[in-house]
């Protein structure tokens, strides 16, 4: 029988999954769907389709272990099966984290203004940067997976271990366990910087518009300007989302190694999964096209119930 804390468990999860699976089902179907009317798709709509996908399964995986930790934590310890699902949460999480990487990098070749030769010659080949970005984070995932292999047994081995030996073994392993969080904590690093450094750009591009703006005495509010804010507005968003998803990670690692059998820890991982569901909302609001079909969507929903509401009044 379900316990208090983890039937609240199982609601918050279910809450985030339904969240998340409705904003970035969303933006797959829109995008795939503006794909097939014109039988091509842009740059940014092929990451925001590729990222949508790698959340949906990042969310279906989530909610797999979400209700096996909740419904039947011991059943989940086995080895057969929590290492498979911490490898499938590993490859979408990674996934994830990259093509949100590549779309800040797509804001600041498209909006950003610098004369710089270099700069521009990346500008021009833009679809060539994104796709070689894609192909070293593959690189950076197969040294993932190498080092999660490693990881997965030794966190298996101390939990089949008795009480007795436990403490022991933890202090004994402490450091080579440390090694092991920093190792896997370094693909998480790259993604930051290059964000941090298209945010870094895209606001140095804006203060010298600004410039720009009073030397020629023209208004202080123009196209170009607003576009360099918005850019500014998702990145700064996608970075805060995930600095809480990634302390959260690690926050999360050291308290289901420690106390694996208290149920409270476990509400630590409900951050993990605000990323790949808060994430795909902003995207939406900040995308015209997305928000102006979203609130198409919303006004048909309205109608058809006032509809239905009036067929059953007069009935």
């Amino acid at each position: 029988m379900l316990a208090g804390l983890d039937i609240i468990f199982l609601t918050l999860s279910t809450a985030e999954f339904i969240i998340g699976m409705l904003g970035n089902v969303f933006i797959g179907l829109v995008n795939c769907s503006e794909w097939v009317k014109n039988r091509e798709i842009s740059l940014v709509d092929f990451i925001l389709t590729c990222l949508a996908v790698s959340r949906i399964s990042q969310l279906l995986v989530s909610s797999f272990e979400s209700f096996m930790m909740g419904l039947s934590p011991p059943f989940y310890s086995t080895h057969k099966l929590a290492k498979p699902v911490t490898l499938l949460w590993r490859i979408t999480n990674h996934l994830s984290t990259w093509f949100t990487t590549c779309l800040s990098i797509f804001y600041l070749f498209k909006i950003a203004q610098f004369s710089h030769s270099l700069f521009l010659w990346l500008r021009r080949r833009m679809n060539r940067v994104v796709l070689a970005i894609l192909v070293f984070s593959l690189f950076i995932l197969l040294f993932d997976l190498l080092l999660l292999e490693t990881f997965n047994d030794f966190f298996w081995n101390i939990h089949v271990m008795d009480e007795s030996n436990l403490t022991l073994h933890i202090n004994e392993s402490k450091t080579s366990y440390i090694k092991t969080l920093v190792l896997l904590s370094i693909s998480y690093i790259i993604p930051i910087v290059l964000s941090l450094t298209s945010l870094l750009l895209l606001f140095l591009s804006l203060v010298k518009h600004i410039r720009n703006l009073k030397l020629n005495s023209m208004g202080s509010r123009d196209f170009s300007m607003q576009a360099h804010k918005k850019a500014i507005k998702m990145v700064v968003s996608f970075l805060f989302l995930f600095t809480v998803h990634f302390l959260s990670i690690q926050l999360s690692n050291w308290i289901l190694f420690l106390f694996w059998n208290n149920k409270s820890a476990k509400f630590i991982m409900l951050a993990v999964y605000i990323f790949p569901s808060g994430h795909s909302l902003i995207l939406i609001l900040g995308n015209s096209r997305l928000r102006q079909t979203a609130l198409n969507v919303l006004w048909h929903l309205k109608s058809s119930l006032k509809r239905e509401k009036t067929i059953s009044s007069l009935q």
